[in-house]
């Protein structure tokens, strides 16, 4: 298609970046005998969105994220409204880490925050250090995590002087043990349960940033003749911790989680078995993606192989589960769709409702 937009061409290439994930992991094992001899890493981990220690009568997690380059569009969005919207990208930075986290079972316990900046002076606004201030604070509460610090470096040289990288990591704990949710109990007849998004949350947001260009108005720009595009980008990520947390003291038999962020849908064929997945309806695209989309005329593979497309997590359960996980997303006000079921058969993910498959070599984010 003429003026077709790709991730890729929007400057993200997975192939470069999931190859230095993969000779990460490897060199990480070459550090495991550094743990105490009381303590030991769970290897099935070493892949996953956290990491996890066995600590003996309970397992330990951890991870880092960080927001990516939403802030840039809150940057704009303050010279064209006056408004800072650092609450907003704050939230969404506590989102990224903490749903990493809650797919391995974990229970976050302290948040960290780092938010290196390219001059002292991008501290001197009092309203957006506020704003920043008050959005992580509200996102650790509705997680239920601690906040317990930070490092706010300055890296002139490295980061444009006005400009901020924000980034954190995350403690938690899978107490009891058999809460500990790697994947080793997924398997063909499962059903896939799809969480909604909120909006872009925080990933493509280079792609979605390619585009304001070509708008009349730029950010701006009213879609469907109501909010702006740029309000719709910097809506703020879900929180998923709470309602994975009540699946669990509910006794759920979780097999398998998924958060949606890069890699889009593929990433539902995260884990390491050879099984098929087979999405059979589609949850509602909210506005902002659906404007993306036509916009920068990606096809459905290239929006659903990066963006969320209105689904922004996943679990894997049995189907005697199904009824009783939906009930529990709804009174944690969370719309749930039983849309899929896993099968076996070659390791692929197929979309029916768009005749799309996404093979395995597509996802490569694991050694």
């Amino acid at each position: 298609m003429k003026n077709q937009l790709t991730y890729k061409k929007a400057g993200v290439n997975y192939e470069t970046i999931d190859y230095m994930k993969r000779i990460a992991q490897q060199a990480g094992k070459k550090t495991i005998n550094n743990l105490p001899s009381n303590y030991k890493e769970v290897s099935q981990s070493r892949g996953e969105s956290a990491h996890v220690v066995d600590a003996g009568g309970y397992y330990f997690a951890s991870v880092i994220e960080g927001l990516g380059t939403k802030s840039l569009v809150a940057d704009e969005m303050c010279k064209l409204t006056g408004k800072t919207y650092y609450d907003n990208v704050a939230y969404d930075t506590v989102a990224m880490i903490v749903n990493d986290l809650i797919t391995v079972g974990a229970k976050p316990l302290s948040i960290m925050a780092y938010w290196a900046a390219g001059s002292s002076d991008w501290f001197s606004d009092k309203k957006r250090a506020d704003d920043l201030i008050s959005g992580w604070t509200k996102a650790s509460n509705d997680s239920g995590v601690v906040w317990g610090g930070g490092e706010t470096p300055v890296l002139s040289g490295i980061i444009n002087e006005d400009k901020i990288d924000l980034a954190g990591a995350c403690f938690g704990i899978i107490d009891p043990k058999k809460n500990l949710c790697l994947g080793e109990e997924l398997q063909s007849g499962d059903r896939i349960i799809l969480f909604e998004s909120s909006g872009i949350h925080a990933n493509g947001l280079t792609l979605a940033r390619k585009i304001t260009v070509s708008l009349p108005e730029g950010y701006l720009t009213k879609v469907n003749g109501r909010k702006t595009y740029g309000e719709l980008l910097l809506t703020s990520t879900m929180i998923y911790a709470k309602s994975i947390t009540d699946l669990l003291k509910n006794n759920i038999d979780i097999h398998y989680m998924v958060n949606i962020t890069g890699h889009g849908w593929r990433k539902l064929m995260r884990h390491k078995k050879e099984l098929t997945y087979r999405i059979t309806d589609l949850p509602p695209v909210p506005e902002v993606l659906k404007f993306i989309v036509e916009q920068g005329k990606l096809d459905d593979k290239e929006a659903y192989g990066n963006l969320n497309m209105g689904a922004g997590f996943a679990i894997f359960v049995p189907e005697k589960d199904v009824e009783q996980v939906l009930n529990l997303a709804k009174k944690n006000n969370i719309k749930a769709y039983d849309y899929g079921f896993v099968e076996s058969g070659e390791k692929k993910v197929i979309i029916e409702p768009l005749n799309i498959t996404f093979e395995k070599e597509s996802l490569k984010v694991r050694t």
